[in-house]
């Protein structure tokens, strides 16, 4: 570990001889940089009136998803309106459980349902399997290609998977977590959790090598989202976030050591800390919960960990004086480490995109303290 200024370890300066040319690659680095890198969770998607018209073309969900033509389009549409530093390929996180075998659909009000759940050891049985995985989400890899060569040169590109027990929860539900308690997938961990530890291991594998591709196509970082991190007990949160995160992120490291991983556990509580220390994620998203003196000083100061986030996404939506406070409550508590500006949680659709450009405006004209206070 580097000493940074005022000699705290973990810390990098922010200037140095050799950095990465991207300014989110720099911070996920570990580096303290002049400014931090500010892009958004689902910065592509429902706010955006352009998103509808790709979406209708694209005839619906599914389709927009499989078709790498409109899939780089809706990717480079908040590039087109902000000046974001990264963007992320438009994907959507159940395509992972369509792979292996459900059928994915999008139901009005209801969002992603996939059919037939999956409830036991015999239903894991009928699925394709990994065999098929690269087959089926062929299309994602094709638009990571593509985007690699749309985006500008200042603009990082970020793969990303769903963590295997938010993905899980998908498929034994049947639907996204919005639309339902997790009885269902809780009573199946809890009762039968040898059966239940099938399906994540599945998952894990089928996750290790949906980032490898994407990473060989061109992804130059990636981010797991362990949505529903925070629904499980400590001890199960340990077997199904942590350990399968943490497998991930040592596979991935094997192979692509330079590619940085960003773990968004979000909900998980006290137990992010225990989770950033055992996972080696070289960035740890924040959800809009966790204290920001706490995670400047155990996370980026203790660990020498990247954060990213937090900022409530009804922010956003709120606008004016609130969202420049809180912006700046948070620039001011994260800035003394490695930091990347991003919401708590995913842009909601209710989103006024002006805000969405008073937020970046902010965010890019914040200079880093050259010395930490």
């Amino acid at each position: 570990m580097e000493i940074g200024t005022r000699g705290e370890v973990g810390l990098k300066p922010v200037s140095g001889t050799v950095q990465p040319k991207k300014l989110l690659l720099r911070a996920l680095a570990g580096e303290r940089t002049e400014r931090p890198p500010i892009w958004l969770m689902r910065q592509a998607g429902r706010y955006l009136p352009e998103y509808h018209r790709v979406r209708a073309a694209a005839g619906g969900m599914v389709g927009l998803c499989n078709s790498p033509e409109h899939a780089v389009e809706v990717t480079l549409q908040p590039i087109r309106r902000f000046p974001l530093d990264a963007a992320i390929v438009f994907a959507d996180l159940p395509q992972v459980a369509a792979a292996l075998g459900q059928t994915l659909d999008y139901r009005v009000g209801e969002g992603p349902v996939l059919t037939p759940p999956v409830r036991s050891e015999a239903d894991i049985a009928e699925f394709l399997g990994v065999s098929r995985l690269h087959e089926e989400l062929a299309p994602i890899y094709e638009t990571v290609r593509r985007l690699t060569r749309a985006l500008p040169s200042e603009v990082a590109l970020i793969g990303y998977a769903g963590a295997p027990w938010t993905i899980a929860t998908y498929m034994v539900e049947g639907r996204g977590g919005a639309a339902s308690e997790h009885s269902v997938v809780k009573q199946w961990a809890l009762s039968d959790p040898d059966g239940f530890q099938s399906l994540i291991d599945l998952l894990t594998t089928a996750v290790i090598q949906f980032l490898d591709r994407q990473i060989d196509a061109g992804a130059e970082a990636v981010q797991l989202f362990d949505t529903w991190a925070g629904i499980l007990p400590d001890a199960l949160f340990e077997r199904w976030c942590v350990k399968p995160v943490a497998t991930i992120t040592a596979a991935l490291k094997e192979k692509h050591p330079d590619v940085p991983v960003i773990a968004f556990p979000r909900g998980a509580g006290l137990s992010y800390d225990g989770f950033a220390e055992a996972t080696g994620a070289d960035c740890i998203g924040l959800d809009a919960t966790v204290p920001l003196a706490w995670a400047a000083q155990r996370l980026q100061r203790g660990l020498g960990r990247c954060v990213q986030g937090n900022l409530d996404p009804q922010l956003l939506v709120a606008g004016g004086p609130a969202l420049a406070a809180e912006t700046d409550r948070i620039l001011r508590a994260l800035s003394g480490g490695p930091f990347v500006f991003n919401l708590g949680h995913g842009i909601t659709k209710t989103t006024p995109p002006d805000h969405v450009t008073a937020l970046v405006e902010q965010v890019r004209a914040w200079t880093t303290p050259a010395t930490l206070g």
